[in-house]
């Protein structure tokens, strides 16, 4: 008798494209100007993705286009968030301060505010043109691709 064995790894797909984006936009800003330069039809999950070690939570919003075979996902690489800080300056009294601080999705790519991650079935999906539509949006500063095969942190980006 046969012993076949299977490997995590041949469940592991990397077989999407990641372009980074800069801008200063409320994610929900970002979501409808790329529907409407993109023609796209991106919506906000229910749940953001939800990092309990890191204790940060990242939004995403989400479009299957089931026509073309193509999964869309916006997600933002940014979160901050507000903590207590105690101060002691030798009084009686302790003080509180809150400190603002930031969290990033992929720690390689800290300046980066969101990621749009293509998973397409059948690698129909032009980077080149979508790379033009971005960098035709005035609140966009910059866009690029970005391998995922050289992001040591790919991991945060299986959702």
């Amino acid at each position: 008798m046969a012993l076949h064995k299977l490997q995590v790894n041949d469940f592991y797909d990397d077989a999407y494209k990641l372009i980074a984006i800069h801008c200063r936009l409320e994610d929900y800003r970002l979501a409808y100007l790329l529907n409407k330069h993109l023609e796209l039809k991106l919506e906000r999950k229910d749940k953001d993705i939800d990092f309990k070690y890191l204790e940060s939570s990242y939004s995403i919003f989400e479009w299957d286009n089931e026509t073309e075979y193509v999964l869309w996902n916006l997600i933002s690489n940014v979160c901050k968030k507000e903590e207590d800080s105690l101060s002691s300056t030798g009084t009686l009294f302790s003080n509180t301060e809150k400190v603002l601080k930031t969290f990033h999705l992929i720690s390689e790519y800290k300046k980066v505010d969101y990621f749009i991650k293509i998973s397409d079935e059948i690698q129909n999906v032009d980077e080149k043109f979508i790379l033009n539509k971005l960098q035709a949006i005035p609140q966009i500063i910059t866009s690029y691709t970005v391998d995922p095969l050289k992001i040591k942190s790919k991991d945060h980006l299986i959702f």
